[in-house]
């Protein structure tokens, strides 16, 4: 399996896999002008992007997403509760939906709290084993961290609805897999991110703060008292990556 990772604006971090042997390739949480880096690689490898994927519509950097989809005549793709949000067309995910470039194969799984349409991709390379390697957490879970509930008036219920994401998809998959996040230290919308842009999924469980609360409304006060404020500023990144 192909697998790049890409240091971004506002530390952020995106995502070029694939099979290089059957020349396809799946690009995640593109930034605005990485494209050209994006059709770079995956010409170098031999390969066609046929989808790029946002993990969610963004709110701290331009998305180069559609970008990069048109450039490449690949589908763009993003969480199908943004019908009605967006205003341009796109594929809808569904959770647990699959996704296949070559022998790699990306499963959905839909885990709102920090945003309503986040998904995490857990990533199969079936030429190695049947059971995921990793899984690129977006704004979900982070090292070191978890996503901050962004929707104003909505803290308290966005994060219960992570926490019932953590708990009910992510916590239960097996320790060794390893997470590839959406953002590492410097993050402005996260609090305690490590600088190290991955980490294991045991690793995590033993000694990410947030994930140590078992209970629900526990958690639910600690996130809400722990993440600080959105910086200003942010509204004009969302309104443009949801304008057609």
């Amino acid at each position: 399996m192909y697998f790049q990772q890409l240091k971004g604006r506002n530390s952020s971090l995106s995502y070029l896999l694939g099979c290089p042997e059957q020349g396809r390739a799946i690009a995640v949480d593109v930034v605005a002008y990485d494209e050209a880096w994006f059709l770079e690689r995956a010409a170098e490898a031999g390969m066609e992007i046929t989808h790029v994927i946002d993990t969610h519509v963004h709110a701290d950097h331009y998305s180069g997403g559609r970008d990069l989809a048109e450039r490449a005549g690949a589908t763009y793709c993003l969480h199908q509760s943004n019908h009605g949000r967006v205003e341009y067309g796109f594929e809808a995910l569904a959770d647990g939906e699959r996704i296949r470039a070559g022998t790699v194969e990306l499963e959905v799984l839909h885990t709102p709290g920090h945003s309503d349409d986040c998904i995490c991709l857990l990533v199969t390379d079936t030429s190695r084993a049947p059971e995921p390697w990793c899984a690129l957490t977006g704004d979900t879970l982070f090292a070191g961290g978890v996503g901050r509930p962004q929707a104003p008036g909505r803290q308290r219920e966005m994060a219960g609805r992570l926490f019932d994401s953590l708990h009910g998809k992510l916590l239960g998959l097996p320790d060794w897999l390893e997470i590839y996040p959406g953002h590492y230290a410097g993050f402005a919308c996260g609090a305690g991110l490590s600088n190290k842009p991955s980490s294991t999924l045991g690793f995590e469980k033993r000694f990410n703060p947030k994930l140590q609360i078992s209970d629900r409304d526990a958690f639910v006060d600690f996130l809400t008292g722990a993440v600080p404020d959105c910086p200003h500023g942010l509204e004009e990144y969302f309104a443009r990556n949801i304008a057609a």
